[in-house]
């Protein structure tokens, strides 16, 4: 095997990439809320030695839940249950820092870690919908630069918690009656714009320390809250020169905050149909393309580009007149509009090379040639790996699995065995380390 390993996360995205994935033959369309689903994939991805299953999510009803299964089980939950029943994989997990407290999110991660032995990963996202913001007693979403400052306190907060305990804090000697030492717990004393924290947090530091900080999001604000704490990102690329650009910026970033560059994994979302052939890769496209809804695409793609569906019309190219928005997600938006301007695509040519999603790249072939791109892109230092998202789970994962691990493992790209316990060691992180920077308690 070569030095540099290939790393793969599979996102559940509840029974699988495309709308249509509940409506095939083996898809359980209550799978959405069924823990054993959730575990059943996790299993699957354990025995490919994935490095980690990763759990988006949306405190809101969604997502056109007229048409299609949706975020509804809590991520933390559905962790929980899958770190009782693997004994290696990863369990990232998403959480907002618009809509939580820090020392909540600290304390329900840190627990979780310590429950799966230290596998577990936070991805800190700023949530830009709106059905979220007026569940929430917002009116509107909140504009996108106090997101993201909000953010980066959250995240500093956190990581301060986490931090708090040194590793030797917890004595627990029978003989002696020391049960804490104080002098190695440390309160943060936080005092900022959005929060006052105390602390110290009330649990121990786990395996590795504390949980893997993930962010996913390409704008300024975000790749500045990525390189400044992020150790694994979840990206968008449709493009070798995307994905090796962006890469590239946010090393640089990092690299102004003290940070090495390469201790940060970079993993672009990939969507995969499989099948034997190619031929038969096609049609299974076709076939879970031609279950989606007529207006479940159009109307979900102009939410993204924030814009009135009835302005937009399936022949002909996107309208010249799109501008960012201020305050929604502006990483789908622009690999939106970058693919369909590049490729000068309709818009139905666009939500068809889509997958009727949200920018991710899809690919649709054999093994061999689904193996193959994934080798280009890794090769050519656009990508660490993938976050995959199988057209229909289970069935889609356990394709992959079964059919381009072994390919992969054959090229030296991927593990043929777990080679560590924690989510650290299969990113090929260093184990996190304290930075007490204040008095101990006992002072």
């Amino acid at each position: 095997m070569s030095d540099r390993q290939l790393h793969l996360n599979v996102n559940i995205l509840n029974v699988g990439f495309y709308g249509s994935a509940w409506r095939t033959p083996r898809a359980d369309p209550q799978g959405f809320v069924d823990v054993g689903h959730y575990v059943r994939t996790a299993q699957i991805a354990e025995r490919g030695t994935f490095d980690a299953i990763f759990l988006a999510d949306a405190p809101a009803l969604s997502d056109r839940p007229e048409y299609r299964p949706f975020y509804a089980l809590e991520p933390t939950i559905i962790l929980a249950a899958v770190a009782a029943a693997t004994t290696h994989i990863g369990l990232i997990a998403t959480a907002s820092t618009t809509y939580n407290e820090p020392f909540n999110i600290a304390r329900r991660f840190q627990s979780l870690d310590l429950a799966s032995g230290g596998r577990v990963g936070w991805n800190v996202v700023t949530t830009a919908d709106a059905a979220a913001s007026r569940n929430f007693g917002f009116d509107n979403v909140t504009a996108h630069a106090t997101r993201y400052e909000r953010a980066a306190e959250f995240t500093e907060v956190v990581t301060a918690l986490w931090e708090s305990w040194e590793d030797d804090a917890l004595i627990a000697d029978k003989a002696t009656g020391a049960f804490l030492d104080l002098s190695r717990v440390h309160a943060i004393n936080h005092s900022g714009r959005h929060f006052t924290v105390k602390g110290p947090l009330n649990l121990p530091r786990s395996p590795q320390g504390h949980p893997v900080v993930v962010q996913a999001g390409a704008s300024e604000d975000g790749r500045q809250l990525a390189a400044r704490y992020a150790e694994a990102i979840f990206s968008v690329a449709n493009t070798i020169e995307e994905g090796r650009a962006f890469a590239d910026d946010i090393r640089r970033r990092a690299a102004r905050f003290g940070r090495r560059g390469e201790d940060i994994v970079v993993l672009p979302g990939l969507a995969t149909v499989i099948g034997s052939t190619e031929e038969e890769a096609r049609r299974r496209e076709e076939e879970l393309w031609s279950l989606i809804p007529g207006d479940y695409s159009l109307v979900r793609i102009a939410g993204i580009l924030k814009v009135d569906p009835a302005g937009l019309t399936l022949d002909r190219p996107l309208p010249d007149d799109i501008a960012l928005p201020v305050d929604g997600s502006q990483t789908f938006f622009r690999a939106t509009l970058d693919i369909a301007r590049r490729e000068g695509l309709t818009l139905r040519q666009l939500l068809r090379k889509l997958g009727g999603g949200t920018g991710h790249r899809v690919i649709v072939g054999s093994p061999e040639s689904i193996a193959d791109d994934i080798e280009r892109w890794f090769r050519a230092g656009a990508a660490d790996g993938f976050n995959l998202m199988p057209d229909v789970l289970p069935e889609g994962l356990e394709a992959f699995v079964d059919h381009v691990v072994p390919i992969l493992r054959k090229r030296g790209l991927f593990r043929s065995e777990y080679r560590g316990a924690t989510l650290r060691d299969h990113f090929g992180l260093q184990r996190a380390q304290g930075r007490p920077s204040i008095p101990a308690l006992a002072g």
